[in-house]
C-alpha cells in the first residue's frame, strides 16, 4: 500500500464519486492524515548527538573538509522517486496535499499539478535542480540529493533555466512571489542571472553551501560544464567565484535558517538520505569556513567561577624616596593586634609565608589571599635593602600600619 498515491482521490474534480467511492475516499483520506501525523513524530528530532563533534574546533577548509566527511555517504533515493518524497519534505501545510514552492505563489495540490506540460505560471510544478544539473552532467546521487532539488512551478523553472543566482538589475520576467530574471548588478558578474523572493534566499545559499561540502571531492572539475564557470573557480576550496561566495554569505545573513528548512532537514536525514545540510544545523559554519556573512557571536563562558568572595585584602602604598631607596618591602600580618607584629631582624630574611609577603620596590601594592571571613587584620611594612645576609630592615621610627577587615 503506497500512502502517497492517496492524494489523487482527494484531489479529483473531475471524478464524479459515488457514495461507496466517497466512503473509501474518506477512508483513505483518514489513512493518509494519520500517515503525515506518524511521519511528523518520527522526525520531530534533534541534531544527532555526537554528529558534529569531528569538526569541532576546527575553521576554514579543514572546517568544510571535517564536514564533508561526515555528510558524504547517503542514501540515494533516485530521480524517479522523488515525487512521492515531495509529500512529506516540501509540503506547505503538514497534511500531504499543497506544494511549498519557492519559486512562485501558485496553488499546487501535491500528486495532482505535477508536470507535464506548461505554458503558463501556475499551469504545474515540476522538480527544480536549485543547483543546475548540467553543471554536474545529471549524475548520481546529485541529481536526485534532495538538498538541492525541490518542487517548483515549472514555467519559473524553465524561466530560470540553468542561470545562476544573483542580485537582478533590470528584470525580464518577475514571478507571483517576486522571484525575478535578468542582468546582474553584483560587481564581479554582468551576465544573466535568477534571484529568489527575499524569504527563500537564505534558503538557496545555504544550499550552495552545501553542495560545495557533500560534493567537495568532485566541484573542482564542474567548471568547465555549460555555464557553471559563472560562479565555480575550479577549486575544492573556495569553490565559488568571490562576488557569488559573497552574495550567498549575504543571504546567509539575511534571510536566517527557518522552521521550514528545519523540518526538511529532518525529514531528509530521518526517513531517505541520513545525511545533514551542516549548514543548516549550524548557520556559524559559514563564517568559520569562509569568513563571510555574519560573524558569529562569541559564546560566552560555560560557568561562573567559583569560590567567590572578599576574603582577600588589596594594600597600596606610594614608594619611599630619599637618598638610600629601598630593595624591597615586607609586609607582615596579623589577626591579634600590631603588638603581635615583631620587627624583623637584619641579617635575617623573612621568607613569604601565611603572615609574611615581599614585594619588590616600585610595584607599590599587594593582594593578600585566602584570609578568613569577617575578620580584622593588622598590617606594618618594612623597608629594607639587600639581601641573604646583608639584608638591612628598616625598623626604627614611625612604621607605617593600617587594619582591614574582610567581609563574611
Amino acid at each position: 500500500m503506497n500512502p502517497w498515491l492517496f492524494p489523487s482521490f482527494i484531489f479529483n474534480p473531475t471524478h464524479p464519486l459515488t457514495s461507496t467511492e466517497l466512503n473509501i475516499n474518506h477512508m483513505k483520506r483518514l489513512f493518509f492524515l494519520l500517515f503525515i501525523l506518524t511521519v511528523s513524530l518520527l522526525v520531530n528530532a534533534q541534531i544527532p548527538n555526537g554528529y558534529y563533534n569531528s569538526a569541532n574546533g576546527l575553521s576554514g577548509s579543514s572546517l568544510k573538509t571535517a564536514l564533508y566527511n561526515i555528510i558524504k555517504v547517503h542514501t540515494a533515493i533516485g530521480y524517479d522517486n522523488l515525487w512521492p518524497v515531495f509529500y512529506v519534505t516540501d509540503d506547505q501545510n503538514n497534511q500531504g496535499n499543497l506544494v511549498w514552492d519557492m519559486y512562485s505563489d501558485c496553488i499546487f495540490p501535491l500528486g495532482v499539478d505535477q508536470c507535464g506540460n506548461y505554458s503558463i505560471e501556475c499551469d504545474c510544478y515540476n522538480k527544480e535542480h536549485s543547483f543546475p544539473q548540467s553543471w554536474f552532467s545529471s549524475a548520481s546521487p546529485m541529481v536526485s540529493d534532495l538538498f538541492q532539488v525541490y518542487p517548483t512551478d515549472g514555467k519559473v523553472n524553465q524561466i530560470r533555466d540553468n542561470s545562476a543566482y544573483g542580485k537582478v538589475g533590470t528584470a525580464n520576467y518577475i514571478s507571483s512571489n517576486g522571484s525575478k530574471r535578468g542582468n546582474c548588478i553584483t560587481p564581479g558578474f554582468s551576465g544573466t542571472v535568477f534571484e529568489p523572493a527575499d524569504a527563500y534566499k537564505g534558503d538557496f545559499a545555504r544550499t550552495y553551501f552545501y553542495m560545495a561540502t557533500r560534493y567537495e571531492n568532485l566541484i573542482g572539475s564542474w567548471q568547465s560544464k555549460s555555464n557553471a564557470d559563472d560562479i565555480l573557480d575550479g577549486s575544492s576550496f573556495p569553490c565559488y567565484d568571490s562576488w557569488f561566495l559573497n552574495l550567498m554569505g549575504e543571504w546567509q545573513a539575511q534571510d536566517p535558517v527557518s522552521q521550514k528548512e528545519i523540518d526538511r532537514n529532518n525529514n531528509i536525514y530521518t526517513l531517505y538520505q541520513h545525511n545533514r545540510n551542516p549548514y543548516i544545523d549550524h548557520p556559524e559554519y559559514v563564517y568559520q569556513v569562509w569568513g563571510i556573512g555574519t560573524q558569529p557571536a562569541t559564546p560566552e563562558p560555560t560557568n561562573f567561577p567559583t569560590d567567590f568572595s572578599a576574603h582577600n585584602i588589596h594594600l597600596q602604598w606610594t614608594d619611599a624616596t630619599g637618598s638610600n631607596l629601598p630593595d624591597g618591602y615586607l609586609i607582615r600580618l596579623s589577626s591579634s593586634g600590631y603588638s603581635a607584629i615583631p620587627a624583623p631582624s637584619d641579617g635575617t630574611p623573612v621568607p613569604d609565608g601565611p603572615a609574611d609577603k615581599n614585594i619588590p620596590y616600585g610595584t607599590m601594592q599587594a593582594w593578600l589571599s585566602n584570609l578568613a571571613a569577617n575578620t580584622t587584620y593588622f598590617f606594618k611594612i618594612f623597608g629594607y635593602t639587600g639581601s641573604g645576609n646583608s639584608i638591612n630592615y628598616k625598623t626604627d621610627g614611625l612604621i607605617p600600619q593600617l587594619q582591614q577587615i574582610t567581609s563574611p
